[in-house]
């Protein structure tokens, strides 16, 4: 191995980033809430994994509508979670444990609580009806937009007092900010120095490419939107005017190369990857999270599974785009997505853990930089809800309502829920065999996954052959290996079989990643040679079966070894 071989200097090039989901994380207090107190209680666990950086949801103050993504005020902490104090020993105590931390911010919108908005739907003649987008009644209706989380699907909502539409592009309760305004723009800046003062290490931007908005506000038709989006509101909503040059110049509000910027890039297309280059450090695409779902009024999973052929182009496309510029990211699961393992793998018990382990493998293969979510370190699976009040997820709500009211089938709605639903990924983590899993003494917020008692942190640290060992392993051998973190990246099989075969390498080094990603056994015969026992690195089996015709795979095998 090139031992000088030296990856670029950004630290998030090399770095594993572990998502918490900080409501549903760990309880301090028995509120049945996840707090920043429960996070600190926690950081030696977190940093026992061996990752390098801490992304958390929002914990500023909020109505809780949509879980923190609705923010009231930025720059105060939401009681429930804690006071500005536990933030503030938060980022020391990580820091203390070499690692950094990244917050969620949502300037795409506010809260309806927020002060600004509280002004602004007072009175057009407020300074603070600026501060957002409304369209004043007398005009007639305005362009159908679509709202996301809305009942009615309609991203208008009728302001009395203004005799006005305010703008959502998700809940009525979250209205867009108007960046097109200087001073809200200079506002948002200033938050974040705020946040770069108090010690963060970076941000993740969400929705950021929904901010820009096109205020001759065209009539957008069916055709419209089919022809030139892809009959996709986030397409048209990512293809807003001036949103490179509102990025630039946030950007350059915070010109340390250390604070990471990191978009959520709904919208934005292969094509359009490399766009953002000098502008944010890494997006977070879409592509994968498609992949196996029948479109139509909701999203309804593939009875066949999703299409494996699919999955290695997409991220390879995805890999090879920042092949010469830019760099790029993977993840599988995150508070937004249902559990890896359910959505990906096979969580039945028999190839639970092979199964997890061949996902991990490819999170933390791959050429990008991986963002590993709370609770797939240890297999957690999709709770499987099965009426709609146990949801606490404001898009589950609102689309089961829209359906309600137009008669569609409510039933088949909440089967695909229990495959594609958030709050499956939201349940809380699960640290013990005991009441509640460990998370709280108390009520928890959302109902704890029964399956606790044989899948949680405890047992699975006793257990050398656990996902989270082999985690910690995986995650062990990217550290001492550059060619994983930042090697090149090369495909060696392009056949239609479930194998995904990729070898990582730098200068005096190559390693193989072999992925059987289906639940039969599988022959995989473009080796000449059996890989040496000395040269395997990886590899969740016990075994390496070997024949005449190649190596016959076993059910969601995993092997890395050298070349």
């Amino acid at each position: 191995m090139d031992m000088q071989h030296k990856c670029h200097p950004a630290w998030w090039r090399q770095a594993v980033i572990y998502q918490v989901y900080p409501r549903s994380f760990a309880d301090s207090n028995g509120d049945g809430v996840g707090d920043l107190p429960g996070l600190i209680s926690r950081l030696d666990y977190i940093a026992s994994l061996g990752v390098d950086a801490l992304w958390i949801n929002p914990v500023f103050t909020t109505t809780g509508k949509d879980n923190g993504y609705d923010v009231s005020d930025y720059y105060t902490i939401q009681p429930e979670y804690g006071t500005m104090d536990d933030l503030d020993e938060l980022i020391k105590e990580a820091h203390d444990r070499n690692i950094r931390i990244i917050i969620d911010m949502v300037f795409n919108h506010t809260s309806d609580q927020h002060e600004w908005f509280q002004q602004a739907r007072i009175s057009r003649e407020s300074p603070f009806y600026a501060y957002y987008h409304f369209w004043p009644a007398e005009n007639g209706k305005p362009p159908y937009r679509c709202g996301f989380f809305d009942s009615g699907g309609e991203a208008w909502q009728y302001n009395e007092a203004t005799n006005s539409y305010y703008l959502h592009y998700f809940a009525p309760e979250q209205p867009d900010l108007n960046w097109e305004n200087p001073v809200v723009r200079q506002q948002l800046y200033a938050i974040l120095q705020f946040w770069v003062a108090k010690g963060m290490d970076g941000f993740r931007f969400d929705a950021i490419t929904f901010v820009a908005k096109d205020t001759t506000w065209p009539e957008i038709t069916p055709a419209i939107l089919k022809e030139k989006y892809g009959n996709d509101w986030g397409h048209y909503y990512g293809a807003g005017p001036h949103l490179h040059d509102y990025l630039k110049e946030m950007r350059r509000e915070i010109p340390s190369p250390d604070i990471l910027f990191l978009g959520e890039a709904p919208g934005v297309l292969l094509e359009q990857a490399l766009d953002f280059d000098g502008e944010l450090d890494l997006i977070t695409h879409f592509d994968g999270m498609t992949i196996g779902y029948v479109t139509n009024e909701f999203k309804k999973p593939d009875p066949a599974g999703y299409c494996r052929a699919a999955f290695k182009e997409i991220y390879t496309k995805w890999s090879d785009v920042y092949r010469e510029q830019g760099w790029g990211t993977l993840y599988l699961g995150n508070h937004d997505q249902p559990r890896m393992l359910s959505r990906w793998g096979d969580d039945r018990p028999a190839m639970r853990s092979a199964s997890a382990k061949c996902l991990l493998t490819f999170l933390l293969t791959m050429r990008a930089t991986p963002f590993l979510y709370a609770g797939d370190e240890l297999g957690m699976r999709n709770i499987r809800f099965t009426t709609v009040d146990d949801y606490r997820d404001i898009e589950t709500h609102q689309v089961y309502q829209q359906l309600k009211a137009k008669g569609g089938d409510t039933d088949a709605f909440l089967r695909d829920q229990q495959v594609a639903g958030r709050d499956n990924g939201r349940t809380p983590f699960q640290w013990s065999a005991g009441a509640n899993a460990g998370f709280t003494t108390g009520t928890p917020w959302l109902r704890v996954n029964p399956d606790y008692v044989s899948i949680n942190r405890d047992r699975e640290e006793k257990d050398a052959g656990s996902v989270l060992n082999y985690t910690r392993r995986l995650l062990r051998l990217r550290r001492e290996n550059p060619a994983l973190t930042c090697g090149d990246f090369r495909v060696l099989n392009d056949d239609d079989s479930p194998i995904f075969a990729y070898a990582r390498s730098v200068k005096d080094q190559t390693i193989a990643i072999l992925l059987n990603l289906s639940g039969d056994e599988t022959l995989y015969g473009a080796l000449l040679s059996e890989p040496s026992p000395n040269n395997i690195l990886l590899n969740n089996y016990p075994v390496v079966q070997w024949t005449r015709q190649g190596l016959l795979l076993a059910p969601w095998q995993a092997l890395v070894f050298v070349c």
